[in-house]
């Protein structure tokens, strides 16, 4: 099982980012493998200019379309997700998300930002043919404390439990995925198949 995680963040220290880290943490302990990505990550020059021939872009692109599932997290901000994010977003190709499930993760100054993913984030998301975008988890700032010197981040306890459980909702629902299969095997399997009429 393959999980892409994408941060769409462009600070260093973000509380989105912290979502992420956790939810990387606990697929990873239950043997998934995941493969993170973070905005800063990529070149501000090849991304603004749509350098769909950058290594780093189609490496991005190659680890998606092998996916079985993302995880992508964004700061709210002026009412939306961050447009670092959707210009990487924007890279993807038009089918980039089919047979994918997600599961978005923002964070916010206020209560007043917990819809962002619902009305922003998820059109775009449809866009790109995601098969399933899961109930995401919304953190506002209160709820998440930064670690100091060296310390582990802290998590509202009630944020702990929406993060559990959404968790256990995306790696049931990747678990149960349809696998596509290879036309080379379907192919074969016609060819060798005991016809009777």
């Amino acid at each position: 099982m393959l999980v892409v995680s994408l941060s769409g963040s462009p600070s260093q220290r973000s509380r989105s980012g912290i979502l992420l880290e956790r939810s990387q943490r606990w697929l990873q302990q239950r043997g998934v493998e995941v493969v993170s990505y973070r905005v800063q990550d990529f070149n501000a020059e090849e991304l603004l200019h749509a350098r769909f021939d950058s290594p780093q872009i189609q490496a991005l692109q190659a680890h998606v379309a092998a996916a079985d599932g993302l995880l992508i997290a964004t700061p709210v901000y002026k009412a939306s997700f961050s447009g670092a994010l959707k210009v990487l977003l924007d890279l993807l190709p038009e089918r980039a998300l089919e047979h994918k499930v997600l599961l978005p993760f923002s964070t916010g100054g206020s209560k007043a930002h917990m819809l962002a993913v619902d009305y922003a984030l998820r059109p775009v998301l449809t866009a790109l043919k995601a098969q399933e975008v899961q109930h995401g988890v919304f953190a506002d700032d209160s709820q998440i404390a930064y670690g100091e010197n060296g310390a582990a981040a802290q998590l509202a306890v009630s944020l702990e439990q929406r993060l559990e459980e959404a968790l256990e909702q995306f790696h049931s629902a990747v678990a149960r995925r349809p696998q596509p299969l290879d036309p080379n095997v379907l192919n074969q399997r016609l060819l060798t198949a005991n016809w009777s009429i």
